[in-house]
């Protein structure tokens, strides 16, 4: 329906037009103006000279700063909408997915095929005419050269982020598609009983419309702010504005108060400085040209199969089983974060145990300790550790996971490297492709902090090997096993 829309006009307004409707709906310009940006779509443009005092260059009324608090309000005038997000259940009182339902059924609005009153007209019926198709990542399956990204994408911690994002992103459709079939306006116009108006892909436009505008507003939380998520994206010292509320709750964008812009400059919000590569080219389709590296990377892991408290360690585990890996605030060093890296470590004869207590109330609850002392969540936890005499084993046990992980995404990085090879041949028509380089760019980038990483782990883990403690205890290992003290940890 979207694609059709844009195609056909209904669905269109250029960005000519965004002033006309800003000022219909209160929002207000101070020196500035949407305007197009060779190569970047729309952005923020001065239109005067302006320094740090000038005052808000935006003033976005609260009642269009789109959250879930205003399209709650929303729902209470517009049946179907209520009706929607009603049957969606838990999901329709997210942000995400009530905005999303919202967004869809707006645009549905402007369709010529629908006749029936599936919602009530809102000033975003129009808004959503300025947004662009996006093309992030979930939405490449249309591209023709589809092929070939996906032998790209294979070795890259971007691949399996998709397949998860899109099997999350079906199954959010197919809960709208029932929610909204037991409205009898909504399935009288969406769901025809040989085609159906809306499609899988119009759930993935409005996806991309939020994840790649939404930015978190204080005491609003993520929010859609319309005219605002026109700004571009520049991080560090580039930078030239930020987004807040004001005392009344509205949305403003304020210049940072060292910058100055001439008439014509463009003016820039930050999407996150420290955002990595993968995640940046997954939620906003772009990466920054200026990365010397991916900046970031999470990496999966999972208990070992052959330790016997596997089962309990995860039921306990309150992170993502796996780990950061991220250039320090220097720039000189990679470090890593992963608090469960640190379950998989330890062990029973270290100290670590697990009891099941019965609470008052009859309930049975499973503790964890550590040398007798409870465990009550992961960063007390880690203190704990390093307390503990033999810290410097467990790091020395938590780095040579870490760089043996490293080595395994950078081997599945070279394993692909042929097919790639072929692939870039064999589609040299579509080798220069816009998403075809950003992949690349991404292969390039993440091999680039995975050496790096590579190298940090293997200065680190020789540092632990050189420690009395780790010698002491690599030293009665071997006794034991009738092993060299440095294979213990091979």
């Amino acid at each position: 329906m979207i694609r059709r829309g844009r195609s056909e006009g209904w669905l269109y307004l250029p960005s000519s037009s965004v002033r006309l409707w800003a000022d219909f709906n209160d929002i207000r310009f101070h020196g500035v103006k949407i305007d197009e940006i060779p190569h970047r779509g729309c952005g923020v443009v001065a239109t005067q000279h302006l320094n740090g005092e000038a005052s808000p260059l935006m003033m976005v009324p609260r009642d269009l700063v789109l959250s879930l608090e205003v399209v709650e309000q929303y729902g209470k005038s517009d049946k179907s909408l209520r009706a929607v997000l009603d049957g969606l259940g838990e999901f329709g009182k997210t942000t995400r997915g009530a905005i999303l339902s919202f967004l869809l059924l707006q645009a549905a609005l402007s369709c010529p095929a629908v006749t029936s009153n599936v919602g009530v007209r809102t000033p975003f019926v129009e808004y959503v005419k300025f947004l662009p198709l996006n093309y992030l990542p979930t939405a490449w399956a249309s591209c023709t050269s589809l092929p070939l990204l996906q032998r790209l994408l294979s070795g890259t911690t971007l691949d399996p982020a998709l397949q998860a994002k899109t099997n999350s992103l079906r199954k959010e459709f197919e809960s709208f598609r029932k929610a909204s079939k037991r409205v009898s306006a909504c399935a009288q116009s969406f769901w025809g009983k040989k085609d159906s108006l809306i499609t899988f892909d119009d759930w993935l436009q409005v996806d991309n419309w939020y994840r790649s505008r939404a930015l978190e507003f204080p005491g609003i939380g993520d929010a859609m702010v319309p005219c605002v998520d026109m700004a571009n994206h520049a991080s560090r010292e580039a930078t030239g504005a930020l987004y807040e509320c004001d005392s009344d709750g509205n949305a403003v964008l304020l210049l940072h108060d060292e910058k100055t812009f001439n008439e014509g400059n463009e003016i820039t919000i930050t999407y996150g400085d420290k955002k990595g590569a993968c995640e940046m080219l997954f939620s906003y389709g772009f990466l920054e040209d200026d990365m010397e590296d991916a900046r970031e990377m999470f990496l999966p892991f999972d208990m070992p199969e052959d330790d016997p408290l596997a089962r309990v360690k995860k039921y306990i585990a309150k992170s993502a089983p796996g780990f950061k890996i991220f250039r320090a605030e220097d720039g000189t060093r990679v470090d890593w974060h992963g608090p469960f890296l640190y379950l998989v470590v330890v062990n029973e004869e270290d100290g670590l145990s697990f009891r099941v207590l019965q609470s008052n109330d009859g309930e049975r609850e499973l503790k964890a300790y550590f040398k007798e002392q409870e465990i009550i969540n992961e960063q007390q936890y880690v203190n704990l550790l390093e307390q503990d005499e033999m810290w410097n084993v467990f790091q020395l046990r938590a780095v040579c996971l870490l760089q043996d992980r490293v080595q395994q995404q950078l081997h599945s990085l070279d394993e692909s490297a042929d097919d790639v090879e072929r692939g870039l041949q064999q589609e040299n028509t579509a080798s220069e492709d816009k998403e075809v380089l950003l992949v690349r760019a991404l292969r390039r980038l993440e091999r680039k902090l995975l050496e790096r990483a590579d190298q940090e782990f293997e200065t680190q883990k020789q540092a632990f090997l050189q420690s009395a403690v780790v010698q002491s205890y690599l030293t009665s290992q071997a006794a034991g096993q009738e092993e060299e003290p440095e294979e213990v940890f091979s």
